[in-house]
């Protein structure tokens, strides 16, 4: 257990490492999504589609992470805290479009409103797609029975729990420093 811990905090410990992570896992994620989409014939809902943006905001803050990877400990802090909250909502979300392909609550109205029609941009265009049912599962894992919206709750705590480590090692890590600087260590 005490190497596992000691891998992890030296894998959180290379912050471009992370954000590489971070950025290969968000893109990764579109791209299934549009797979699935595209290839696959599977259409998303309304929250299918709001899943995709928190991956989208996802892969420009770790792209900001990897830019400024040399800088100060408070500013991957931060950023690594905003990566966290932003994983922690798209959980959320997933969970609760859990809950509706479960029919364990009932959908909310933004599932049934028509898909927007006007405009030719291409955010437009895909939402302009035909939209599926939210309480409907598309595709669901044939061993275990657990759709994409079930595995979006897995993956993106794993990465809201990532996030929140790499800042916590940020910060604590800067705290050592000055305590350091404060003793002369």
């Amino acid at each position: 257990m005490k190497a596992l811990l000691s891998l992890i905090a030296n894998f959180l410990s290379r912050r471009g490492l992370v954000y590489g992570f971070i950025l290969f896992t968000c893109v990764f994620s579109l791209a299934m999504a549009f797979t699935a989409e595209g290839f696959f014939g599977l259409e998303p809902c309304r929250l299918c589609v709001t899943q995709r943006y928190p991956f989208a905001i996802g892969a420009v803050l770790s792209l900001i992470g990897l830019i400024i990877v040399k800088r100060g400990r408070r500013a991957h802090a931060g950023l690594f805290g905003l990566l966290s909250l932003n994983f922690l909502t798209n959980s959320g979300i997933a969970f609760y479009h859990t809950g509706v392909e479960r029919h364990w609550w009932p959908s909310d109205e933004l599932c049934k409103l028509p898909p927007m029609s006007e405009g030719t941009s291409f955010l437009e265009n895909i939402m302009s797609a035909p939209m599926g049912r939210c309480d409907e599962i598309p595709w669901a894992d044939p061993l275990l029975g657990l759709s994409m919206a079930n595995y979006n709750v897995l993956l993106c705590l794993g990465l809201s729990v990532l996030c929140a480590s790499g800042a916590a090692m940020a910060f604590g890590c800067e705290e050592e420093t000055k305590t350091d600087e404060q003793t002369g260590s």
